[in-house]
């Protein structure tokens, strides 16, 4: 599997929006049909000015008879919550957690619509085989990060370094030897970036003191 970094490697292409002019009666045949909650409204130059969701409609139906003659321009939420293509997937969860949202379209640089993504589609990236995420852990430790540490981190190294990197169940175990108890801090940290590490657990050891 791909390494799923960003919200474009995640996200659903082909989405389903409407224009600031379709109807309420239309927007709830549409979200019927393709079974969603939210639809996002486009402008003319193909930006996201809205989002209308099941809510909003449910909101306008209380104390009026005049839905027929509503447009989605009226009824939708704006300005509306989006994410750009290249944001990262925690930062599109962190979104959409705090914002209590299902889904959340995906704006290119220019603000234009480019996809949707749910909450669903952030979970893929904890489908990736154990196998490949300890491979890329290891990478990232051993030819990445520590090779830099002395210099960035202003820790002294005085003696082998020894990481065993173990991944069950997206659980990262991590144990060897760390001349720097300073060290296992970064390490740890550095793992639990990697996607589809649901936890990380170290049990490193110092070298004995001649």
């Amino acid at each position: 599997m791909k390494h799923l970094r960003t919200v474009e490697d995640v996200m659903t292409h082909a989405v389903i929006s409407v224009d600031r002019g379709t109807a309420f009666k239309d927007i709830v045949e549409q979200l019927r049909m393709w079974n969603i909650s939210a639809l996002p409204v486009l402008a003319q130059d193909g930006q996201v000015a809205g989002v209308v969701s099941e809510a909003d409609l449910l909101l306008k139906t209380q104390g009026t008879d005049t839905t027929h003659d509503t447009a989605a321009e009226q009824l939708m939420t704006r300005p509306a919550v989006t994410v750009t293509k290249d944001a990262t997937i925690p930062t599109a969860a962190r979104l959409m957690a705090r914002r209590h949202l299902k889904r959340l379209p995906v704006v290119d640089g220019d603000g234009r619509l480019a996809g949707v993504v749910s909450r669903g589609d952030l979970l893929k990236v904890f489908l990736r085989p154990d196998e490949d995420i300890g491979a890329e852990i290891r990478e990232l430790i051993m030819y990445q990060l520590l090779p830099q540490v002395p210099t960035e981190r202003h820790v002294h190294v005085h003696g082998p370094v020894e990481v065993h990197v173990h991944v069950a169940d997206g659980i990262a175990y991590l144990n060897g030897s760390l001349p720097d108890p300073a060290m296992e801090d970064i390490v740890v940290r550095a793992a639990s970036t990697v996607p589809g590490v649901v936890d990380v657990k170290a049990d490193f050891t110092a070298p004995v003191s001649a």
